[in-house]
């Protein structure tokens, strides 16, 4: 029932995103949706069904094991007889021949088979964190496309601004050139700086279609508006705790791709154990039941029943080498997954640390730009008096409102900087959830 309520939500939702055209979403909306409809996270579902497999399959072999057979064959026979005289007497006759078995076999003792099983716990293992690690990318890749696309209609709107300033100092230079109180310099910079101010807008423009499109492939509906940053609910928050010894032993604990990589290297023990079975011996019971009729020529029309019960006993004494080289490689294999988990986990190290630094900076670089940004409003205003008074010109006032624009462009990426580490930090601890995700949402205008 519960798979039938999720495809016709997913139907109800794609014919109302037909209807509508496309969608206003803000980042919680995102994510859920890409839980729902992204690829790349749905190959991973699968593989998570088709890993889960393994266990079944390594105890399936070591259950009993049940045959039944059946033959029927029609027979032919011809004898050539000699007589006394020398000649050659000929009889041919035909009969049915028939045999029907049933067969069980229960392993007893097997190392293959209980080091197989141990593997596939392992396998199992390994498969699902590597599913919960790429639902926690999922949270990270979703983020970044989000705050990318809504970086780019911030960088948009201060073009816009931008031209609109522009336009004004070209307009009020043509017109003190026009008085006699201004130069042609001062027409021609201003002209310069809006032609300039063009490119970039088709720049901008041509990054909201490219940033859209990527988050649109992940939530795979149509967007045409998000939500933006709401200021007044924007906190700066250090990481709790705020030391990072503590972020990397978090990591190291609740990772889920360390825990994958860890699964990995018991992969590989069950490897060395299923190789170094091949020098042990094996008992089965076997157990079986045969009825055949007219087995040869000699027995037609004769029916033999027989039972049996016993154990075989298999010791294997030589097999040229294979049994040794198997071990060899299995063992070289474990030590490559021993040297992988600790690449990992020192890499897991530098990683934490770079995220909480990212946070951590981020907050005073913001607080930075916030007292630059104020710095900067005060200087265009100073200029543009200044001018007014004749002490500057009309490029002191562009350059001054270029330098508030760059500071604004820088405080955004700063921001946006911000939440994206917070979220990769949560993603390494095994954290990056839709509680983690909504936390981030309440920082976006409803």
């Amino acid at each position: 029932m519960k798979h039938r309520s999720l495809k016709f939500q997913l139907l109800a939702g794609t014919l109302l995103s037909c209807s509508m055209g496309a969608w206003s979403m803000d980042l919680l909306q995102a994510y859920e949706a890409a839980k729902i409809n992204d690829a790349t996270i749905r190959a991973s579902r699968a593989a998570a069904d088709a890993g889960r497999e393994r266990l079944p399959q390594a105890l399936a072999q070591m259950l009993p094991n049940v045959n039944a057979s059946m033959t029927q064959n029609k027979n032919r026979l011809r004898r050539d007889i000699p007589n006394s005289l020398g000649q050659i007497a000929s009889t041919d006759s035909e009969y049915p021949s028939s045999n029907r078995t049933l067969s069980l076999r229960q392993p007893l003792f097997r190392s293959y088979l209980t080091a197989q099983y141990r593997q596939a716990e392992a396998q199992v293992q390994d498969t699902e964190a590597a599913l919960g690690q790429d639902e926690q990318d999922l949270a990270v890749r979703v983020s970044g496309a989000y705050f990318e696309a809504m970086l780019t209609h911030e960088q948009l709107a201060l073009v816009l601004a931008q031209r609109a300033a522009y336009s004004t100092q070209l307009a009020a230079a043509r017109q003190a050139l026009v008085g006699g109180a201004g130069t042609r310099t001062d027409v021609d910079e201003a002209q310069a700086r809006l032609d300039m101010n063009a490119a970039n807008e088709i720049e901008a423009r041509q990054n909201i279609d490219y940033t859209l499109r990527r988050l649109q492939t992940l939530v795979n509906q149509p967007i045409n508006s998000l939500a933006k940053l709401d200021l007044a609910r924007f906190e700066l928050a250090d990481p709790q705790p705020n030391q990072v010894e503590s972020w990397i032993e978090r990591a190291e604990q609740n990772s889920l791709r360390l825990q994958s990589y860890k699964a990995q290297v018991q992969v590989a023990r069950g490897e060395v154990d299923k190789a170094k079975a091949g020098h042990m011996p094996t008992l089965d019971a076997v157990a079986q039941w045969t009825r055949s009729d007219s087995e040869d020529q000699v027995t037609v029309q004769t029916a033999y029943t027989n039972k049996s019960l016993g154990l075989q006993l298999t010791i294997p004494l030589f097999a040229g080498g294979y049994v040794n080289s198997t071990v060899r490689q299995a063992l070289a294999g474990l030590e490559r997954a021993e040297q992988l988990l600790e690449a990992t986990r020192l890499d897991l190290a530098v990683n934490v640390h770079k995220e909480f630094r990212g946070v951590t900076e981020n907050i005073g670089k913001i607080k930075a730009l916030e007292q630059a940004l104020r710095s900067s409003d005060q200087l265009v205003l100073s200029n543009r008096k200044s001018m007014q008074a004749g002490s500057r010109t009309l490029v002191d006032v562009l350059n001054a409102e270029q330098q508030r624009t760059m500071v604004l462009r820088d405080l955004a990426q700063a921001r946006y900087m911000y939440l994206i580490s917070r979220i990769r930090l949560l993603a390494l601890v095994g954290s990056a959830d839709a509680d983690a995700v909504a936390v981030i949402n309440r920082s976006l205008q409803n």
